[in-house]
């Protein structure tokens, strides 16, 4: 007698949440699955589920793949994979849905992740991209920045918030020797918070971590006197202080209109800034106490989601300088890359975006169809990220008095939690483009670059984030 047939479903579910997670082929997800749980590719996976016999267990083969790499034998791996599967609750998927859906609709910040059999037997844990951008865009830890070794691990506060209780552990973060020094964590006493595929949410808050087993309970009914209704109340108080902080602010100086500082796209965002007493700087983190500032003139024009260079690494074209020195024309003693890039047609100069999807690359190539350059799909996935936790997007009317510009800003639209995994369909589908601003002046040697800017219309902003709400400046 073979496994149930649900536990060959279940593995099958992961590799469908990952792959919708990550944008990879649904081949190379189960690949993935299969080496996450001790196994070489699918079929071995699929042949030691078929093979399994409760009648036969005492005379089982030992995998000597699992023998090497994870130090337990092949019924103890299938063993614990059944039980494990079959642990989980009938509503789990139902409560997974909710809790996300009610989190995000809340505005907590929060990253998933599944603890593997693997993992749990190994005490280890991946610290996937995602959860790596959520320490990042919290501040919580640079694993890019740590060392490899036990020397450089290092401990930090983590809590397990149940429906009732919060239990206070500790978190490990290391990278490893071994694989490249691949960034791991592991939650002292996880085993006995989550199972094998369950979803868990981690959330930063007040430089500390705090765990939520999303399939195990619904938050949102959760009793308001418990300690996990009290915790996310407390967390939304924090969050939005800031947020309604700024919107009053935003609200004070929209009384009269402000002078522009500086001429072109950024003269709104700038005068803004100045406004606000954000001192001018060229650092990629947001403007605001977390709350990234874009502002721009009327409702029509693009807004700079951010800027980002190519992987010049992988690129044919080794700086913007040689794009600039390839691609460029001669306008008014200037020599200039002025041009909008995008997946639909090819532009004055030549050039177009394609979306390489077996490589998770965007292409910029020439009429010739030579490379220009490579932007990865995770370096601009993270970028996102970054700068777009949560974005207040201005909008402002330009008048002229006694010749000079002047912004009044009518209104404000508050964004959080970018749909991550929409960044690449709306380059392909030409929603998002890129601008090149290169120029070299005069008989200067080097070459100014204000890009790449990738950017969005205003109108559009809700392909790329959910539910955004807009306020008037107006009082």
């Amino acid at each position: 007698m073979s496994l149930p047939q649900r536990s060959l479903q279940r593995l099958r579910q992961e590799a469908k949440a990952l792959k919708k997670r990550e944008g990879i082929p649904h081949s190379t997800a189960l690949e993935i699955v299969a080496q996450t749980y001790g196994y070489p590719n699918w079929k071995a996976i699929i042949k030691a589920l078929d093979e399994y016999s409760p009648t036969n267990q005492s005379t089982s083969p030992v995998s000597k793949f699992l023998a090497e790499d994870v130090g337990v034998s092949f019924l103890q791996e299938i063993q614990g994979l059944t039980e494990r599967l079959t642990a989980l609750p009938e509503n789990a998927n139902i409560w997974f849905e909710n809790n996300k859906a009610y989190f995000s609709s809340i505005g907590i910040e929060h990253a998933i992740f599944e603890p593997t059999i693997t993992g749990l037997n190994k005490s280890i844990l991946d610290a996937t991209r995602t959860v790596r951008s959520l320490f990042e865009a919290e501040k919580f830890h640079f694993f890019d920045e740590q060392g490899q070794g036990e020397d450089y691990k290092i401990i930090k506060n983590a809590h397990f918030v149940t429906s009732d209780a919060i239990t206070s552990t500790t978190v490990s973060l290391y990278r490893p020797m071994t694989k490249k020094g691949d960034p791991r964590m592991w939650f002292k006493g996880l085993a006995s918070f989550a199972s094998m595929g369950d979803q868990v949410a981690i959330i930063v808050y007040e430089g500390e971590l705090y765990l939520f087993n999303f399939s195990r309970v619904s938050f949102e009914n959760a009793n308001s006197e418990r300690d996990a209704a009290k915790f996310i109340a407390s967390y939304c108080r924090s969050k939005n202080y800031i947020a309604e902080e700024l919107l009053q602010k935003l609200k004070e100086i929209a009384k009269n209109p402000i002078r522009a500082v500086v001429q072109g796209d950024t003269a709104v965002g700038m005068a803004v800034e100045l406004a606000l007493n954000i001192a001018a700087n060229s650092s990629k983190q947001p403007d605001y106490k977390g709350i990234e500032l874009k502002a721009g003139r009327g409702s029509k024009n693009r807004s700079t989601l951010f800027a980002q260079v190519a992987d010049w690494e992988n690129s044919p074209c080794k700086s913007s300088a040689e794009i600039l020195d390839k691609y460029g024309y001669q306008r008014e003693g200037d020599f200039k890359l002025y041009c909008t890039v995008s997946t639909k047609k090819v532009n004055s100069q030549g050039l177009q975006f394609f979306y390489d999807e077996a490589n998770d690359r965007l292409i910029e190539k020439d009429r010739d169809g030579l490379t220009v350059a490579v932007w990865p799909g995770k370096l601009l996935r993270d970028r996102l990220i970054q700068k777009h936790a949560e974005t207040y997007w201005i909008n402002a009317n330009s008048t002229t008095i006694n010749s000079d510009e002047y912004f009044d800003l009518i209104s404000v639209t508050h964004t959080k939690r970018p749909l991550v995994s929409q960044l690449i369909p709306l380059l392909q589908s030409g929603v998002i483009t890129m601008d090149h601003l290169i120029k070299r002046t005069g008989g200067k040697l080097a070459a100014a670059e204000k890009g790449p800017l990738f950017k969005i219309n205003k109108r559009d902003l809700s392909f790329l984030f959910p539910e955004p709400k807009v306020y008037s400046l107006k009082m």
